[in-house]
């Protein structure tokens, strides 16, 4: 899978707890999932589960304090996926 399409993946997972829909069209490796995106730190464990179920992968606890913007979140996601 390449990083586009995992980003593509990506932004449906994130795309129901942003409050900046407008945002989530544009997004790149730089966007902040709070300040950007107006995503709550409560939906941020909400990403992360989700995350999980839909690439079937665990997120670990120091994996998972890295995913604040999109960029991390791809690399934690690519990290994870060639470890299975």
């Amino acid at each position: 899978m390449t990083r586009e399409e995992t980003l593509n993946e990506l932004k449906t997972v994130i795309a129901p707890y942003t409050m900046n829909k407008e945002m989530l069209n544009s997004i790149n490796d730089q966007t902040d999932l709070i300040r950007d995106l107006k995503i709550n730190s409560a939906n941020l464990v909400d990403i992360i589960i989700d995350a999980e179920a839909k690439y079937d992968i665990e997120i670990d606890y120091d994996s998972a304090d890295k995913m604040i913007n999109v960029g991390s979140c791809l690399d934690v996601i690519t990290e994870k996926l060639n470890q299975k």
